[in-house]
């Protein structure tokens, strides 16, 4: 019985983990290093993590600085930049590439905060899923004669429970990314 909640619980927190994952790369008119730490630099045939080939500082709100600790690595470096869906194009001086972000139109902070609230929607529908798995395991167990009635309902309303707290979480999660966004 605590299995089911326990399991059910870490499969919540994951997709949690993994909306605040995909807000982190969301651009909001400020630099994060956390846009270009999915991009993968070609380092003599295999793919690397950015972090782990170059030093990423943010010296100002809307500037990004990449310097490759190996200088031959400097062109593979702007090649996986500009290969990436981030839409910035790099501005190379031979030792350091610079990622300036452009300020945000309304326009585009309206269309930011739409895809932040599809995401969120995406989240809960991913939650509400593994309650409604969970459901079935202690329904199906209650039918084999594992759970008593009583344990099942109780077992469902703790279920609930957790949905409830992760749904509440996805929400200020949403809310809070939106804020980001929509502030100029």
């Amino acid at each position: 019985m605590e299995d089911i909640i326990q399991v059910s619980e870490e499969k919540m927190e994951k997709t949690l983990s993994n909306l605040l994952d995909e807000y982190a790369v969301i651009k909001a008119g400020r630099a994060n290093p956390a846009l270009v730490s999915r991009i993968m630099v070609d380092y003599y045939g295999v793919p690397t993590p950015m972090q782990q080939v170059a030093n990423i500082s943010v010296p100002e709100a809307r500037l990004i600085q990449v310097q490759p600790w190996d200088r031959s690595m400097l062109k593979a470096v702007e090649k996986a930049i500009q290969k990436s869906d981030l839409g910035i194009n790099p501005n190379n001086d031979g030792t350091i590439i610079r990622l300036i972000f452009p300020e945000l139109t309304e326009e585009r902070r309206k269309d930011l905060a739409k895809d932040i609230k599809k995401k969120g929607e995406d989240a809960k529908v991913a939650v509400r899923n593994i309650r409604r798995d969970a459901n079935d395991k202690i329904k199906k167990a209650e039918k084999d004669g594992e759970y008593t009635e009583d344990d099942s309902k109780q077992t469902q309303d703790e279920l609930q429970k957790a949905t409830d707290k992760f749904i509440k979480k996805i929400d200020e999660a949403v809310e809070a990314k939106t804020k980001e966004v929509m502030t100029v």
